[in-house]
């Protein structure tokens, strides 16, 4: 990989490297210019990987695979898995799988874990974190279910809800220092990462 040392980078050039449309909205909060690249990626965990080791190593892959297209910009990656039990929590993608697994997250507590990288190509700074989220689902009835996903349809949601929705009536309670980990950009500190990379936020 080849970057070009440059110690000013501007705020026209700052990638997003995700497709998701949660995560650009909410870099739109911070009143930054930037544009979005999905990184072609094989985002398949490795064998004896932890789930923080999985999101690190997929935050920074994102991020690297951008990185390597552009010169003199800042390019964010995350990955995040939701967890029961030290289980992965896949996208429900369908009604009956969402159903499924909100039926088993009934009074229960999910952990979710976000990793978050940012590089800088002018000066080949990398800065790399982890940040948790815990919630904790109120015993739900089969009918609210049904009610709900009819309702919101987080087909492309791990846990089956948005938070940022009317899921966040399925909760007892949501632990943690970031509520936008938990939709997937750790926005705060992501601020302190910006920063440290000399972006003056509003």
């Amino acid at each position: 990989m080849s970057w070009v040392k440059v110690k000013t980078i501007t705020t026209q050039n700052i990638i997003l490297a995700s497709s998701s449309p949660y995560r650009r909205v909410l870099l739109e909060r911070l009143g930054l210019p930037f544009r979005c690249e999905m990184p072609d990626i094989n985002e398949m965990p490795i064998d004896g990987e932890s789930a923080e080791q999985l999101v690190r190593r997929l935050a920074e892959t994102k991020a690297r695979k951008v990185a390597e297209q552009h010169h003199s910009v800042i390019v964010i990656g995350s990955d995040q898995v939701a967890l029961l039990d030290k289980e992965i929590l896949a996208k429900p993608v369908t009604h009956e799988k969402a159903k499924t697994q909100l039926e088993r997250l009934s009074d229960q507590c999910v952990c979710f874990i976000t990793g978050l990288c940012v590089i800088n190509t002018g000066t080949q700074s990398v800065q790399i974190d982890c940040i948790s989220f815990h919630i904790k689902f109120r015993k739900l009835e089969a009918d609210e279910i049904e009610r709900y996903l009819n309702k919101e349809r987080p087909y492309d949601c791990a846990g089956s809800f948005k938070s940022e929705g009317l899921g966040v009536s399925l909760l007892e309670r949501m632990t943690g220092d970031d509520p936008t980990a938990l939709i997937g950009l750790p926005l705060i500190r992501l601020s302190e990462m910006l920063r440290n990379e000399g972006i003056t936020l509003p």
